[in-house]
């Protein structure tokens, strides 16, 4: 028993008696053969000793103290079960070379405990068969998560090896992904559903947009993605022209939750809104486009798809703009709504190649654009319209953006003409 607490232990004249907590007096208590295994503390779970028999501990000898008393007793009962029976055989007849019953007795004590197998052993051989002879087909990768097997002329990916943050063992399956995912968000002419709605009001909404992203020094990707949501919106829920700029603002503040590491506050969108809007109201339609998108805004814009096709001829930075300025002047078309972000980059990446006198479309952006001549070339058309027209006055915001130096000055550089055009489309 434990010693009460503020008493001493009395002992005798010459006797040292060592110091016992508690804990040690109670061991002490119940003999020393018996080992106690340490309770976990309050609150912690219980040791599962069960874990063992799904790992590899089979393979292991493993005591166990809370067991070690039943073993004991199972072995010591087949033992004795299986002496009792041999002393019964060799107690009914004589040895041949004479021995005594009790010799016999004495050798049957002995050969069964040297001969007896340990159970873990006899258990653990049926389990290594049976891993042994798992079926090779068990075992096999399946078809959609084999690596794709890409001709090293095409492979733009193993020079980051050693960069994990480009992901060079599967980019090419993202972009895949991302183009086949692109069929689930392909919009079409909503106007006729906005009754209170027209495309310049539309155009300059996106025009503020993008001022919006300079201002606060957004990613472009969060550009493309609110004007994405935004037409996905309009597409589905008729606004009131009053609350256009809300639907965009909003649609901004989602968009910079999902792509920025930091971004604006609620109060920041009030305040570029000149406080027409509440914080109420701010919220409010954030919850209304979330749900009307059922949640779902990871759609793919043709930004990220136009970096990974310039990567594959390695365009220069120039270029790259040039194609950028291309495609941000695209977001205001409501003709170029219906395309899809893939080809679109596409068109723009090739209308840049044959402003700066680079060649056309080559096999390789072939093989990771999907997309041949012939399919590029409606939508070529469609950009050429778009930027041979008129520049609005309303609707400066992407070429002063892109007349910087910052930029390359890519918005005064001259268009190309149809003739050079419609000769590379030919090529």
């Amino acid at each position: 028993m434990p010693l009460p607490r503020g008493k001493k232990s009395t002992a005798t004249a010459g006797s040292k008696v060592p110091k016992l907590s508690a804990a040690n007096a109670e061991n002490q208590a119940e003999g020393p053969q018996v080992k106690r295994s340490s309770s976990p503390p309050h609150g912690a779970p219980k040791k599962r000793t069960a874990f063992i028999d799904i790992t590899n501990a089979h393979k292991v000898h493993i005591s166990l103290p809370s067991r070690k008393k039943e073993s004991v007793k199972k072995t010591n009962s087949s033992s004795v079960s299986s002496k009792n029976q041999a002393n019964l055989k060799k107690s009914s007849s004589v040895s041949s070379e004479g021995t005594t019953p009790e010799t016999e007795r004495a050798d049957s004590v002995e050969k069964p405990c040297q001969e007896e197998t340990p159970a873990e052993e006899v258990s653990a051989a049926p389990v290594e068969e049976l891993v042994a002879e798992e079926p090779p087909a068990a075992r096999e990768v399946p078809a959609h998560l084999r690596k794709q097997q890409i001709p090293g002329e095409f492979d733009i990916d193993s020079e980051n090896s050693d960069n994990c943050s480009m992901c060079p063992e599967y980019a090419k399956d993202i972009f895949d992904y991302l183009k086949q995912r692109e069929e689930k968000f392909v919009l079409c002419n909503y106007m006729s559903k906005q009754p209170s709605l027209n495309a310049e009001m539309r155009a300059i909404l996106i025009d503020w947009l993008v001022e919006v992203q300079e201002n606060f020094e957004l990613y472009h990707e969060t550009l493309y993605l609110a004007v994405k949501m935004t037409d996905h919106y309009l597409s589905l829920t008729p606004v009131h022209r009053e609350m256009l700029q809300l639907v965009g603002s909003t649609a901004m503040l989602i968009a910079s939750k999902f792509e920025e590491r930091c971004p604006p506050s609620v109060d920041d969108f009030l305040y570029i809104c000149d406080d027409a809007y509440k914080r109420e109201d701010l919220i409010s339609m954030e919850a209304s486009i979330l749900q009307t998108l059922s949640f779902d805004i990871n759609i793919p814009i043709p930004y990220r798809f136009l970096r990974r096709y310039a990567k594959c001829v390695n365009a220069a930075m120039d270029t790259l703009t040039l194609a950028r300025y291309f495609c941000e002047l695209s977001l205001m078309d409501m003709d170029l709504i219906p395309e899809r972000g893939s080809l679109l980059a596409s068109a723009c990446l090739l209308m840049a190649l044959v402003t700066k006198e680079l060649g056309g479309w080559t096999p390789i952006l072939q093989f990771h654009s999907g997309y041949q001549m012939s399919d590029l070339a409606p939508v070529i058309k469609k950009l050429y319209l778009m930027l041979a027209a008129p520049p609005d006055d309303k609707l400066r915001a992407v070429r002063n953006k892109y007349s910087h130096k910052v930029f390359f000055e890519v918005a005064s550089l001259p268009l190309v003409s149809i003739d050079v055009l419609e000769k590379a489309l030919l090529c």
